[in-house]
């Protein structure tokens, strides 16, 4: 009976007991013997809230050996309304876990479990709390040599801390709180290693607009300046580079990262809410973080995704029919292989490509394949296992076609997407972690297998760290050894293992409900539709053709999941800087014009306000009523146009009026293939046709007008000549008498007084 009692945790068990509580607890798993033993909590005692939470904040070293001392540090909290008096923590150690769902069995237990839960080692090792009042929290330190523990057996032992005590409504010991976590037991190598490849994700979301400077450069230009957080000491990505440096990772990474963060080293500006851009000021932030990086994956295996990480289930799922969208997955694969080795001047394989969660179908798969990778990144809890291997099988599953599925152990690649600000959160799930991985190691199999850990694409901080801690935590080698993603995919696959992709109905709704609709798909075409209109006309295509490039494939990036409002904003404003820029070479608007004569020249411009030249341009006019207005011998004509950058080009063109009247004329610029390019300008002609009887009436009259000038012109010379002769005889009469010449004069005076 005081065995019963101390394994139920009404008191401590003596130390020579032990073996024999362990036996019995090991034992207990058939029906009959634990009913002989035990007495099974009642059900409802087991939904109770303990009073007491219990925390555990740490526990060193994480897989210890023989020669080790545990050091196990926590938190006792009193939650409930009473002062818990004469308490102690203690440490109860096992029974050995036999597999990996009894793992997950015991991690999800809650509550003291009379009969199921272990009593407590030596109380010598159990920590004292004389008085803990209501809402108070404790600090503890369990400290116990491990030669202490009796572990025997390799494999998972389970480890609960409690804290038993008394209070005025429970006068005898009671255990108050648990908590529970994992210890794994491989004190020497094991004969038989696991390879184990953790892949080390460097992704980040979309930052860089479409929009670049008019400098030779094209300096980008950033949604905003928020990348720099996470390059900073301290930041998610400065951590993920900080700690990845020195463990056993393959490094899985976005080039389009990699490009921006180059960029920001080159000088880069940020837009403001509707102001112009303002210059970056984490220049020296970026240099720092990649130089970092590129110390790190010196001799390190790297895998590049296709360029911006684009959602193949998205589009699989919505994308493909959408004419051009999968066009874009080959560019983005060969963009990925330039980025990495351009940067971080190293090789990477992309023949990866890694479906959101690891979750595949059919069309997933073949999509995948369509961007150039022959391995695709998948989840055992997508391609699952039927059960009948009675192990797991290594990670390498041929799939059809040459394609291989690497399939990830979604345990471990799901084990640190909690909350792991919380350091007892952590420490459970480090402790949980290596559980499973030894687990993996020691099931019966002849084979060597290898697996692979794919965690969350984008761990927080504090994910990271506990990544990093659990990888730290394998690297002694007992039960695994190093491996990379290449390696996994190309060792040898268990024949036994199940190759069948799963159908289109089995992919997660929560999942499907977060990709991208074919709308997004549908004005990515349209983008993209008139990028092609446009850079034909340019001098220098590059300039638009680069920076769109990949803003295209950054609008099917995976980075917009659950941010479908500010992708849709994303892709509206790709699209209204493009029809901006396409909006800078135009037909200039024009007046109406007004053509006297029979034959005349009209001026038509055209602006070019990029700062590259534009040419293969046709500027085309015509007349809406080619009876009334000609140009040339019909009623439209048209002219090559080339335009240098900020200027702008007028073209004449000559015009035949063949009757009076007013008549619209327009004017359109068109590509070389006769494409519309721009708005049509409309404007009127105000046509006066000149007939040949009227010019005859005209020069008529003209002549009459002539000869009318000559005759007034001889009627003015005579007048004035007469003039001149009067003017003359005057002068002669008042002249002084000089003989016969005066006489002569007198007398012709004579004669005219007559």
């Amino acid at each position: 009976m005081a065995e019963a009692a101390d394994i139920q945790g009404a008191s401590p068990a003596p130390v020579r007991r032990r073996w024999l509580r362990r036996t019995i607890v090991l034992l207990a798993g058939t029906p009959v013997l634990a009913a002989l033993v035990y007495s099974p909590a009642p059900k409802a005692e087991a939904a109770q809230a303990s009073p007491v939470d219990v925390q555990l904040t740490s526990l060193a070293p994480a897989a210890p050996v023989k020669s080790d001392t545990l050091t196990i540090q926590g938190t006792v909290v009193n939650n409930g309304s009473e002062t818990i008096n004469d308490a102690h923590v203690g440490l109860r150690v096992g029974p050995l876990l036999a597999d990996r769902s009894s793992i997950d069995e015991a991690a999800d237990r809650t509550g003291f479990r009379a009969g199921i839960d272990p009593g407590e080692i030596d109380p010598a090792h159990a920590v004292k709390i004389a008085s803990l009042p209501s809402k108070v929290r404790q600090e503890f330190t369990l400290t116990v040599p491990v030669n202490k523990l009796e572990l025997d057996k390799d494999g998972v032992y389970q480890l609960g801390v409690s804290l038993s005590g008394v209070s005025e409504s429970r006068p005898s010991e009671q255990v108050l709180g648990i908590k529970r976590t994992f210890l794994p037991w491989q004190p020497e190598a094991a004969a038989k290693r696991s390879q184990l490849a953790y892949a080390w994700p460097l992704i980040s979301t979309t930052r860089v607009t479409a929009e670049t400077g008019s400098d030779e450069l094209q300096t980008p230009v950033f949604l905003d300046d928020s990348l720099a957080d996470e390059l900073k000491a301290g930041g998610r990505l400065e951590q993920m580079v900080t700690l990845g440096k020195d463990l056993p990772i393959t490094w899985v990474i976005d080039p389009d990262l990699l490009y921006t963060v180059d960029a920001m080293t080159k000088g880069y500006r940020v837009r403001t809410p509707g102001g112009k851009p303002v210059q970056g000021k984490n220049k020296a932030v970026a240099e720092q973080w990649l130089s970092a990086l590129e110390a790190a994956v010196q001799g390190k295996k790297v895998v590049a995704l296709p360029y911006a990480d684009p959602d193949l289930a998205s589009l699989a799922h919505h994308g493909k029919d959408v004419s051009g969208s999968l066009g874009q997955l080959r560019p983005a694969t060969d963009k990925a292989k330039q980025a990495v080795e351009t940067v971080l001047h190293v090789t990477a394989s992309t023949d990866f490509s890694w479906p959101v969660d690891g979750a595949i179908d059919p069309s997933i798969v073949n999509v995948a394949t369509s961007a150039g990778a022959h391995n695709v990144l998948t989840r055992s809890d997508s391609l699952v296992e039927s059960g009948a291997l009675g192990y797991t099988p290594s990670a390498a599953r041929p799939i059809g076609a040459g394609t291989t599925a690497v399939v990830a152990d979604a345990e471990l690649s799901t084990a640190f997407e909690g909350d792991m600000l919380n350091a007892g959160n952590a420490t459970l799930a480090v402790q949980r972690f290596l559980a499973h991985s030894l687990a993996l190691n020691l099931q019966k199999t002849d084979e060597q297998r290898s697996f692979v850990v794919a965690p969350q694409r984008t761990p927080t901080v504090s994910q990271v760290q506990t990544m990093a801690q659990a990888v730290r935590g394998l690297q002694a080698g007992r039960w695994t050894h190093t491996g990379d993603l290449e390696a996994v995919a190309a060792a040898k696959p268990d024949p036994r293992a199940t190759t069948q992709v799963p159908g289109a109905g089995q992919y997660p709704e929560a999942l499907r409900k977060q990709e991208l609709p074919v709308s997004a798909f549908e004005k990515i075409r349209t983008t993209q539709s008139t990028l092609d209109h446009f850079k034909v006309i340019l001098a220098a295509p590059d300039r638009v053709e680069i920076p769109f490039g990949n803003t295209t494939n950054r609008e099917m990036s995976t980075s917009w999941r659950g941010r479908p409002e500010e992708a849709q904003v994303y892709r509206d404003q790709v699209q209204d800087y493009l029809i901006g820029l396409t909006e800078k070479v135009k037909v200039i608007p024009k007046s109406d014009a007004t053509l006297s004569g029979h034959s005349a020249t009209i001026p038509v411009s055209v602006q070019n306000s990029l700062v590259q030249d534009v040419h293969d341009l046709v500027l085309r006019v015509k007349s809406a009523n080619p009876t009334r207005l000609m140009f040339g011998n019909s009623g439209e004509a048209e002219q090559q146009v080339t335009v240098q950058g900020d200027h702008t080009q007028t073209i004449k063109f000559t015009a035949n009026a063949t009757a009076s009247g007013p008549v619209e004329v327009t004017a359109q610029l068109y590509t070389k293939d006769g494409v519309p390019y721009g708005k049509e300008r409309r404007f009127t002609v105000e046509a006066t046709e000149i007939t040949p009887t009227v010019m005859l009436v005209i020069a008529g009259g003209v002549l009459l007008l002539v000869l009318a000038g000559i005759k007034m012109y001889a009627s003015r010379k005579r007048v004035a000549a007469r003039a001149a002769a009067e003017e003359s005889t005057q002068a002669s009469d008042e002249s002084p008498d000089t003989g016969p010449q005066s006489t002569e004069g007198s007398g012709t005076s004579e004669t005219v007084d007559r």
